[in-house]
């Protein structure tokens, strides 16, 4: 194979068409999902995407080439020319932008910044080629693993960290030393039904945001006619302030494993497929290697621990988009199309991956069921506080002395997260504001700090818990200009596929950038019908969410949106 240094690259890229391109192309035009992987190979092998590279995929895949460009470059991290994967991209997140993320990625030569990557318990992340270098300034950057989340303060009982710090757990023997695998043994003994009925029991709702109940799920996906049936691991963890599932599949990565074959017998599933985002290139490699053991102990593939059942388990890797996390852009993603939300109905439980049943669960739902089967569903019940079910992982960064990844019971007040466990803002400072569901559920300050972690009590204060992300903001903070940040997140995030949103978006940000009314009256009452249409038409959670920022920064801060943008 030809080898070609960037520096003897210029626009024009010398003709890629060779025995080597047909072999990639052969190579994963008999995969399932091929479309990710393929481009990936391309862009591994030449470190970016050329014209003559698309050529190939669309030739062998039978995509029309411009559709094929089109899909490509919605993504933000496949470079179509060098130095393209090898020039560094800088995260600039709410936190890390806190941090000095402009000035370090101005520093470095061919850098370009990046939405948030999460590290936002260890910044600032810059990833180079496929590795992540962790510093506040060019002097300091080194790879770091990610920080091993430490035991609950509080004492309180963990499920899905309960094993997490045993030695070695991200091996196949570490993990067993703790019980690993025994729980898809002891579902294996019995049908899929009792399964099923067991995690509808135990009251386990989906832990990226949405919450809905994963036994009925399940039992949707597994009653649904139509086979092959299919499980997702949505690890497409792109929410600011998210990094609790970077955690998971660092650390324990055979527990989401386990919880994916135990989610395909139960549903009937012969495939699967953990969706992974690009910025987390080492657990790309840490999966891989876990898939390849369980497959050698036979945990994987056909007849699986003696049993009749049999699952196929891949991992796709995304390339860098906000919406994919939404599981109808998922789905679009994973097989292939330009990764717009789905209108719904139908669901994915009966209309999913290749318009199959299928199971789409996030990384800390998966990680929970291993322990609901080993221990019980009265024990996963019992977690919670004040009738509360379960547990949750809570990502907690920004003006906090220890931040990190903190397991709560359902039900613990957040002051008690803030100020005990996370050892509270600096001296001398006091906490402004916080976010919830990373920046979905807007800003919670004032009295309504003095509120428990659980999805009734917040949403009660006009907020949501979502996937658990929340980032304190001390009173140095502009709390004008973190909403700015914030929806202009969304503007740049946002499909484009229905206007409320693509435009709604837009619209708040220039509002929160000073370009509007200079009367707070008038000013407010624009922001909110804005607000109001992205909330009833928009195709999809990003334009339903993204007014909680203005909504909530009107209610909390009008005193600093009046002196910052009503001038």
């Amino acid at each position: 194979m030809a080898v070609y240094r960037f520096d003897q690259l210029s626009n024009k890229v010398p003709s890629l068409i060779s025995p080597t391109d047909d072999a990639l192309v052969a190579r994963w035009q008999r995969e399932t999902a091929p479309l990710l992987p393929l481009l990936h190979a391309f862009h591994d092998r030449d470190g970016h995407l050329s014209e003559e590279a698309l050529k190939a995929v669309s030739t062998g895949l039978k995509i029309p080439l411009a559709e094929l460009f089109a899909t490509v470059t919605f993504y933000h991290h496949f470079a179509r020319q060098a130095p393209g994967q090898s020039a560094p991209r800088v995260c600039t997140g709410p936190i890390c932008a806190l941090r000095g993320a402009d000035a370090l990625c101005a520093s470095l030569a061919d850098a370009t910044p990046m939405p948030c990557a999460g590290r936002c318990d260890d910044p600032i992340p810059v990833i180079k080629g496929d590795q992540v270098l962790v510093g506040t300034d060019a002097e300091t950057l080194a790879p770091s693993p990610s920080p091993l989340p430490a035991p609950n303060p509080g004492g309180y009982e963990e499920c899905v960290f309960a094993d997490i710090r045993t030695p070695g757990r991200a091996t196949l023997s570490g993990y067993r030393q703790s019980g690993g695998y025994q729980a898809l043994q002891q579902a294996l003994a019995g049908e899929p039904a009792e399964l099923v009925a067991l995690i509808a029991d135990s009251q386990l709702a989906g832990r990226g945001g949405a919450g809905f109940p994963t036994g009925q799920k399940w039992q949707a996906v597994a009653e649904a006619p139509g086979e092959p049936k299919t499980v997702v691991c949505n690890a497409d963890e792109g929410e600011p302030g998210c990094f609790k599932d970077r955690a998971l599949l660092e650390w324990d990565p055979h527990a989401v494993i386990e919880g994916m074959l135990l989610a395909a017998y139960a549903t009937g599933a012969t495939r699967a497929f953990i969706y992974l985002r690009y910025e987390y290139p080492e657990i790309n490699a840490i999966l891989a290697n876990a898939i390849t053991e369980a497959r050698a102990a036979n945990l994987i593939g056909e007849h699986i621990l003696g049993s009749d059942f049999s699952c196929e388990l891949h991992i796709r890797r995304g390339a860098g988009a906000y919406i994919c996390g939404e599981e109808g852009s998922l789905l679009n993603s994973l097989e292939g199309k330009h990764p717009y939300p789905r209108n719904r109905p139908p669901f994915p439980v009966t209309h999913g991956f290749e318009d199959l049943p299928t199971a789409v669960n996030n990384v800390e739902t998966l990680a929970s069921v291993p322990q609901i089967v080993r221990r019980g569903a009265a024990w996963y019940r019992s977690l919670g506080l004040d009738g509360h079910p379960g547990t949750k992982v809570i990502s907690l960064s920004g003006d906090v002395q220890r931040p990190g990844n903190y397991e709560v019971p359902f039900g613990l007040p957040l002051n008690t997260l803030l100020h005990e466990w996370a050892g509270g803002p600096e001296p001398g400072r006091q906490i402004q504001a916080v976010t919830m569901a990373g920046i979905s559920g807007g800003f919670l300050a004032g009295d309504d700090l003095d509120v428990t972690l659980d999805e009734p009590a917040i949403r009660a204060r006009g907020s949501m818990l979502g996937a658990g992300g929340i980032m304190a903001f001390d009173d140095r903070r502009d709390m004008v200009d973190i909403a700015r940040q914030a929806m202009a997140f969304f503007a740049e995030e946002s499909c484009g596929k229905c206007f409320p949103c693509r435009i709604g978006t837009q619209r708040l940000t220039e509002r929160l950038a000073g370009e509007g009314p200079a009367d707070l009256a008038t000013w407010r009452s624009e922001v909110e019908d804005i607000g109001d249409v992205m909330k009833s038409t928009s195709a999809c959670g990003l334009g339903m969410a993204a007014p909680f920022i203005t909504d909530s920064l009107l209610k909390y801060f009008p005193d600093q949106v009046a002196q910052r943008v009503c001038v």
